[in-house]
């Protein structure tokens, strides 16, 4: 039984070594001098074949990047047949939408104020005083300020001066709370940066109770001095026209509903709206104290 065993024992290392010698004489073979199957003037061959094939692919690649990159304006977008007129953006942030505060609670429009200071001070005078960046655009509203051709060689563009008194009770230095404090809030809007976008002025306007507007020169609007945006290249101290809103006799405890929408002439008849709700608390009630 021993003599059996013994057997079997050196069999399976005489299979292990046949095997090893194999492996071995995939990797080298001495005798043909060939490293796994080829030998060095065919691994020679088909490297050379791969580097010119992945270097064509790679050529063919880079070419029509460039082609479409020769194509493409550093200015402007290539379409914009398709694009949707600018949309209505508004401050202070609110999460959903919802600005829910207590009118006696300091703490709870706290984050609303601060906001408001902080996308605010970008229009305060003293950081529109270089008059290599910024120019001012007139004391009424009045047309375009065109600037030339978006690929034109002119460089950067001056900026139209918007200053935050413009914004009268909204704008947060005669009242540092923006009306919060008294339960009048205020919201800051503003269309929406597009590059050469020329908004048309209404022709019918509507009028909402209760509600106070303050703009540029008195008028709650968006004068089109300010238009059209050359982009962040050309344009990179642009200050977006604002309007204030005021709501002057909002009911207290009560969920207010209010839809915000810009309105222009026949080819901009509708460009943006918002939906905002408002809770204004000056006692506890429900989930809102």
């Amino acid at each position: 039984m021993s003599k059996r065993k013994k057997n079997k024992t050196e069999d399976r290392t005489f299979l292990t070594n046949i095997s090893l010698i194999k492996i071995l004489k995939t990797l080298w073979n001495p005798e043909t001098r060939k490293f796994f199957g080829r030998t060095g003037e065919s691994w020679l061959k088909i490297s050379a074949y791969y580097v010119i094939f992945y270097a064509f692919l790679g050529g063919i690649f880079i070419g029509t990047i460039l082609v479409l990159l020769m194509t493409l304006s550093a200015y402007k977008p290539k379409y914009q047949d398709r694009i949707v007129p600018s949309g209505l953006s508004f401050s202070p942030y609110a999460a959903n939408f919802d600005i829910i505060f207590k009118k006696d609670d300091p703490s709870s429009y706290e984050k609303y104020v601060n906001s408001l200071k902080k996308f605010i001070e970008q229009y305060n005078d003293e950081k529109q005083t270089d008059d290599m960046k910024f120019e001012d655009c007139g004391a009424i509203p009045k047309s375009y300020t065109e600037r030339g051709e978006l690929d034109s060689k002119a460089g950067q563009r001056k900026s139209c001066r918007f200053s935050r008194r413009e914004l009268q009770d909204c704008s947060g230095q005669n009242d540092t709370t923006f009306g919060f404090k008294e339960g009048k809030p205020c919201l800051i809007l503003k269309l929406n940066r597009m590059i050469n976008f020329r908004p048309t002025p209404p022709s019918n306007k509507g009028k909402i109770g209760e509600i106070k507007y303050f703009g540029f020169a008195g008028r709650g609007g968006f004068p089109l001095q300010y238009y059209p945006y050359y982009g962040k290249m050309l344009h990179p101290n642009y200050l977006q026209p604002l309007v204030g809103v005021k709501f002057t006799n909002v009911t207290m405890n009560k969920e207010l509903k209010v839809e915000c929408r810009v309105y222009g002439g026949d080819r901009d008849t509708y460009i943006g709206r918002l939906l905002i709700r408002i809770i204004i608390n000056n006692t506890c009630f429900g989930s809102h104290c």
